[in-house]
């Protein structure tokens, strides 16, 4: 999956660090990311290749000792009083690309870093005002965690729960496509955990939802962060409990369809929990 980079380690504990020359600057505009690409390979530009705003970076996480360093949005306000980037494209040879290319795109730890640092870019975005008195609102200079100065509210970085669903009937599983999504191929069903509710219950809830079958025997399978919709993905298998005849929610599904086993049109992507659920079915390891 696109978070697994061993033997790369991953460290997102939160410092207060400086930018040096070596680090590594992401920048976002809008939902496209800044870089240098050699055929399927990426490359962030580096701090000595900028020519940045003073104040206007904030550390994100370091892979091994590499650091990387976040160019925070346009008007989001810096504690020293100066602003982020401009959307001026630095330096020739990087071009800004639609950051949903980044889970196609190779070294697995930079596509990887890239897309949780489009995590943190559109929580600094969608967070620049105090929900509760309207101030702006600062990036704290100890933890990652936005702060009013007026009235003292905390916003962290928003983490969304939700499930993946593999529905298996003795030898066959159900996959599904999403309506009105740009991805077209098959997945599985899925959907966010709402309030006072166990992720065991979003899975009953979403599958009597979106397919109208009732199942049984919940069993947890491993999670995933997908930094895309600043999800947290846990994957479980479940068996039909009855009837098998599929009822499905048009407005969240264009499909639904049972599948043996070795009819599977798929194979495991690398990236996404879902793919690997469905390769771990396939080779009957589920």
């Amino acid at each position: 999956m696109i978070h697994d980079i061993f033997p790369r380690v991953f460290h997102n504990e939160y410092r207060s660090f400086e930018p040096d020359e070596e680090c590594f600057i992401i920048c976002f505009s809008k939902e496209e990311i800044l870089v240098k690409q050699q055929e399927n390979n990426i490359i962030f530009p580096q701090f000595k290749e900028l020519s940045l705003p003073e104040g206007g970076l904030n550390y994100l996480f370091s892979i091994d000792e590499q650091k990387y360093f976040l160019l925070m949005p346009t008007e989001t306000l810096i504690p020293d009083g100066s602003t982020g980037w401009t959307e001026e494209v630095p330096q020739e040879g990087y071009r800004f690309v639609p950051a949903g290319r980044l889970r196609d795109m190779q070294p697995r730890h930079m596509a990887f870093a890239a897309a949780t640092a489009f995590h943190v870019y559109r929580w600094y975005a969608d967070n620049r005002f105090c929900g509760r008195c309207g101030k702006i609102m600062y990036p704290d200079d100890k933890e990652r965690l936005l702060r009013c100065p007026e009235c003292s509210n905390l916003i962290y970085p928003r983490i969304s729960p939700a499930v993946i669903v593999g529905i298996v009937d003795h030898n066959r599983i159900l996959m599904t496509r999403y309506a009105g999504r740009e991805y077209r191929n098959f997945s599985l069903v899925a959907g966010f955990t709402e309030i006072g509710e166990s992720q065991e219950q979003t899975v009953k809830r979403e599958v009597l939802e979106e397919v109208g079958l009732e199942v049984k025997n919940i069993r947890y399978y491993k999670s995933q962060p997908w930094p895309f919709s600043g999800t947290l993905l846990s994957g479980f298998f479940v068996d039909l409990d009855g009837n098998d005849e599929i009822t499905l929610d048009e407005e969240e599904l264009s499909e639904a369809t049972w599948f043996d086993r070795e009819e599977i049109p798929i194979a495991d992507d690398g990236i996404s929990l879902t793919r690997e659920m469905i390769q771990a079915f396939k080779e009957n390891k589920y």
